[in-house]
């Protein structure tokens, strides 16, 4: 096994690719997610990106750790706060016992957990529209169908009825899952647990699922499946290898490379804890709002292209309006100057969506991860006469401080001190 960390390349000796690992590493879904080039002398250089999992080639097992976490486990936590449903209760030590996991084998863990529990529960039932040919007529008959095919016969009768069945997607759904977790895990104690799950859903649920895209546009929740929506969840994201979105096509991909990407993940999560942090104070946290007035052709009078910030923050502070652009990016800057690419972003958005109460510097916070001790950054565009017109401040968020918190009593003076961070 291989392992590097997020944005680290390593040479690895004695490697060679197997003809079905080159084609693997070329296809699009991965290539931009871990660089793997053959060097000469039965070499390998490896690159990894913002992505954190692990692939499984014929030659090796390639494991990416995060750089800016503990441990795997966490990303698992900030996946489940970043979807709303708190962190996940995994006692990975109980059934665990090879070693650390890997991030792949974490997730068929807790999708075979959820599926298990579904089991001793009771999984749901529902109507499914059958069709089928009987000796005698039950819902409707098919007129058409039985004139051309059975013409003059009373003994087969094409039907449609309504079945009230459990073969349907929310439990195809997690079949599927525990399938796959049952096949590709790593660890044979997941396999183990997989698989006997995996074969009683086979017998509640044989009907295979199909396009993933399509089950999951399909499912919505309600008072009857609400139980299902975890299982859902982590059942999406192993089928998908990460949730990585030119993943979701049929082929090898899914069940050999698992890779989740943190830059949307960490932006996915400072935005929940803003706006968990932002309940009952009176401002309002909006994600990714389009705003098209901001840029306009001077020749036309039309908009030129649309602004779109990570987050944005606005309210009433004092009786005024304060509104507070926040941009995201999931970069270390201890120690290093904020790069000049993402300062012009900012300052953008300072100058065109700021508004700071009392006539004050219009100021963006620029949110990245870094350590509790990291210095916070302050960089102001001045004019000609010195006056500032706009101002980026930098906030940085300890990520496993901040995850160690939201599961224990610290957490509402942790989302106090970020909110109070991000309004300055």
């Amino acid at each position: 096994m291989v392992t590097l960390r997020e944005y680290e390349t390593r040479v690895v000796e004695g490697v060679r690719l197997s003809a079905a690992d080159r084609v693997l590493c070329a296809a699009e879904g991965l290539a931009t997610r871990l660089r793997v080039r053959e060097l000469a002398g039965g070499r390998m250089e490896l690159t990894a990106g913002p992505c954190v999992g692990v692939v499984r080639l014929d030659a090796c097992e390639i494991r990416v750790l995060p750089k800016y976490l503990g441990e795997e486990l966490d990303v698992l936590r900030m996946l489940e706060y970043a979807a709303g449903r708190g962190l996940p209760a995994l006692d990975a030590a109980r059934t665990l016992r090879e070693g650390a996991p890997h991030l792949r084998d974490l997730v068929a863990l807790l999708v075979t957990e959820h599926c298990e529990r579904l089991l001793a529960r009771g999984v749901r039932r529902d109507y499914v529209s059958v069709e089928d040919e009987l000796p005698v007529v039950r819902g409707r008959l098919l007129v058409d169908r039985q004139v051309l095919r059975h013409y003059g016969r009373l003994d087969r009768l094409a039907c449609r009825f309504d079945e009230h069945d459990t073969d349907i997607v929310d439990n195809r759904l997690c079949a599927a899952a525990v399938d796959l977790a049952a096949r590709t895990a790593s660890s044979p104690a997941v396999r183990s647990r997989a698989r006997r799950a995996a074969a009683r859903f086979a017998g509640l649920a044989p009907t295979r699922l199909g396009d993933l895209r399509v089950a999951l546009a399909s499912l919505g929740y309600h008072r009857h499946n609400a139980h299902y929506e975890g299982a859902h969840r982590w059942a999406a994201l192993l089928l998908s290898g990460g949730g990585i979105t030119d993943l979701f096509a049929a082929g090898p991909l899914p069940s050999r490379a698992f890779l989740v990407d943190m830059n949307v993940l960490f932006e996915s999560f400072a935005t929940r804890l803003l706006r968990e942090a932002a309940a009952g104070t009176g401002f309002a946290v909006r994600d990714q709002a389009r705003l098209r007035g901001v840029l306009r052709d001077d020749r036309t009078g039309r908009h030129y292209s649309e602004v779109r910030p990570d987050i944005l923050i606005s309210g009433s502070r004092d009786g005024e309006t304060l509104t507070r652009p926040v941009d995201v990016k999931y970069k270390l800057y201890d120690g290093r100057k904020l790069s000049t690419p993402d300062l012009y972003q900012a300052f953008l958005y300072a100058h065109a969506l700021a508004r700071q109460p009392g006539g004050g510097t219009p100021t963006c916070v620029l949110l990245h991860p870094g350590g509790a001790s990291a210095a916070r950054e302050s960089v102001t565009v001045r004019r000609w006469d010195g006056s500032a017109s706009a101002r980026v401040r930098s906030v940085s968020l300890d990520l496993p401080s901040v995850l160690d918190a939201l599961g224990g009593a610290e957490r509402g003076p942790v989302l106090a001190s970020v909110f109070a961070a991000a309004l300055g």
